[in-house]
């Protein structure tokens, strides 16, 4: 009976461990931007089953990595007696074709020519902007496996790597030249130099990784949209497929850099005592729009990604808000008819306008009408007008601020599609046109139908006599 029991356990228990070898899910972190060169001793001195599991490893190492032009980027340089690049960075953009790359990949034998490697990663594969090459302005980093037997010169061309930018990781499966392996390597060597057995490798797969992403992580978060009174903010999403959440703290910077309402550095938000707004997005959220700012200010704002499973540094970034320009500042006339006219303003800015309001009447001394447009909406028909009549029509956007601005036309009906109609509207005299002109700045607008129009005031052109319609 116990043993049956026995059994049963096992049976139970076999799925759950093959899963937590399996590791994580591949492409889940969405977190890093930049380019890993691995460079792989594949010489005489390394056993095809030493070779294989080095496979293994990096097969394990680099599947959570969501890849990419603007994600991760991996590369393959094998060291043998005539190092090969089996591929460069552009070559694999998915997980599944940069798996069965890796299962493919046969050793080269022969010699340990570590040096001459470096000369290719140096001059080709990890210079920004060559062919195949690393991407200029991103993280650049190297990742030498070997057995440690015979590395040969190499301080002198991994000390110019570092000196060029890159990062330098070693992992040896041998325990010998610890002196020489620990020169090459990128400070911290207590981060960078792994030593392990062949057949342990999967023990630092996890350290070796959070090391990778400590350098190429994308902490970086961009400003677009910006306006009089909003900005987005957009980020790369490295909560996806955790639990968490990112909180956003925004505020502008006073003059002399200091947070409104208290102290600060105008880098970030100061949490001491500073008046900030907090907001909060879900872990699959990558932007937030911010409102109700204040027009020609300078802003900073910061994001945290919160999260139990992993700590993340704190992103931040300023911006100015743009002058405000407030709606309407231009308004027009179109598809005049004998009994309508459609009047149409801007800018739209639904952000700050809640309605906006026509006014219109029959000049000199017509029955005022109104009505009521949507703050989304930028024009309107007027219908149900006197023809051959000339109207004063008035836009006022009533904002949020509660403040109001206006601006008026003057519009001119037409009777039937007779042109002489059109006469009547336009200033009878040039004393006419010049006490239009010296009441207001204008401009003409160029419309579908013949008209002119100056700001405040509009009406519509004649048609030259030889003109058909």
């Amino acid at each position: 009976m116990e043993s049956h029991l026995l059994t049963l356990l096992l049976v139970c228990l076999l799925p759950r461990t093959v899963y937590a070898q399996a590791g994580a899910p591949e492409g889940v972190l969405n977190c890093c931007e930049g380019d890993v060169l691995f460079l792989l001793d594949s010489s005489g001195s390394v056993s095809s089953y030493e070779h294989s599991r080095m496979l293994d490893f990096l097969s394990e190492l680099l599947l959570p990595f969501s890849l990419g032009e603007d994600q991760v980027r991996i590369g393959l340089l094998q060291v043998g007696t005539k190092p090969r690049l089996e591929f460069g960075f552009d070559t694999y953009r998915t997980q599944s074709s940069l798996q069965a790359a890796l299962k493919a990949t046969k050793p080269l034998r022969g010699d340990t020519n570590t040096v001459q490697a470096l000369k290719i990663a140096k001059d080709g594969v990890l210079r920004p902007g060559s062919a195949d090459g690393a991407r200029p302005g991103l993280p650049r980093v190297l990742v030498w496996l070997t057995d440690g037997v015979k590395p040969g010169d190499v301080i002198g061309p991994m000390a110019e790597l570092r000196g060029e930018g890159v990062a330098v990781l070693v992992v040896s499966t041998g325990h010998s030249n610890y002196q020489v392996l620990r020169q090459v390597v990128s400070p911290p060597a207590e981060n960078h130099l792994y030593f392990v057995d062949i057949d342990d490798m999967s023990i630092i797969v996890e350290d070796l990784r959070d090391a990778i992403i400590e350098i190429i992580r994308a902490e970086h978060m961009t400003v677009r949209e910006v306006s009089s009174s909003a900005a987005t903010l957009q980020w790369r999403p490295v909560l996806s497929g955790m639990r968490g959440y990112y909180e956003i703290r925004f505020s502008p910077i006073l003059s002399g850099g200091t947070g409104n309402g208290g102290s600060g550095t105008g880098t970030s938000p100061s949490t001491g005592g500073s008046q900030y707004q907090r907001l909060v997005q879900s872990s699959d959220s990558n932007a937030i729009r911010l409102t109700g700012l204040t027009p020609d200010t300078v802003y900073t704002a910061t994001l945290t990604p919160e999260s139990n499973e992993q700590a993340f540094n704190t992103l931040s970034v300023t911006f100015t808000t743009q002058s405000e320009v407030q709606s309407p500042s231009v308004v027009t006339v179109s598809e005049s008819g004998p009994t309508s006219v459609r009047v149409s303003w801007g800018p739209l800015q639904p952000e700050i306008v809640t309605s906006y309001y026509i006014e219109y009447s029959a000049l000199p001394t017509g029955k005022l009408q109104t009505a009521t447009v949507d703050k989304r909406q930028n024009s309107t028909l007027l219908k149900n007008l006197q023809t051959d009549t000339t109207y004063l029509v008035t836009v006022s956007a009533r904002h949020s601020s509660g403040k109001e601005k206006a601006m008026s036309v003057k519009v001119c009906t037409q009777e039937g599609s007779t042109v002489d109609h059109l006469v009547k509207c336009w200033p009878r005299s040039s004393e006419d046109l010049g006490s239009i002109l010296a009441s207001t700045v204008w401009s003409l607008h160029v419309l579908p139908v013949p008209a002119w129009v100056f700001s405040r005031h509009s009406g519509f052109l004649p048609r030259p006599k030889n003109m058909q319609h």
